[in-house]
């Protein structure tokens, strides 16, 4: 069974960065598609970040490109976003979810996802 277990919320001011990080276990996740989402009160739940485990391939939504960064350390299992220049309105849980053997082009839809972590809170203050 695959958990995901998502780390490194907090608070922090505008201009301000934090690294999220999302450790994976229950087995090997070669062929998989991690990505990063987040739901801000009374919102849809938005993909921000996905990576292709083997290969590598990146994908930003839009309102982050430029200032969050997406990574993965296979020795760990682990899948980091790097969050840099944040503004409030990044403010939300943000979530780490995984699917194996994904078409890369939708990395972006929740329903592609068969695995979420619990969420972690990131508030950035203006």
């Amino acid at each position: 069974q695959v958990q995901l277990v998502e780390s490194g919320g907090g608070l922090v001011q505008a201009g301000g960065s934090l690294r999220l990080d999302c450790a994976a276990s229950g087995r090997t996740f070669s062929g998989y598609i991690m990505g990063w989402f987040r739901q801000a009160p009374g919102k849809e739940r938005e993909a921000v970040a996905g990576i292709q485990w083997s290969g590598g391939a990146t994908f930003y939504a839009d309102s982050v490109k430029g200032r969050f960064t997406i990574s993965r350390d296979n020795a760990k299992s682990t899948v980091y976003l790097q969050m840099d220049n944040l503004k409030p309105e990044d403010t939300a849980v943000y979530y780490c979810a995984a699917k194996f053997r994904a078409f890369l082009g939708l990395w972006s839809r929740r329903e592609t996802y068969d695995y979420w972590g619990q969420g972690t809170q990131v508030t950035v203050s203006s």
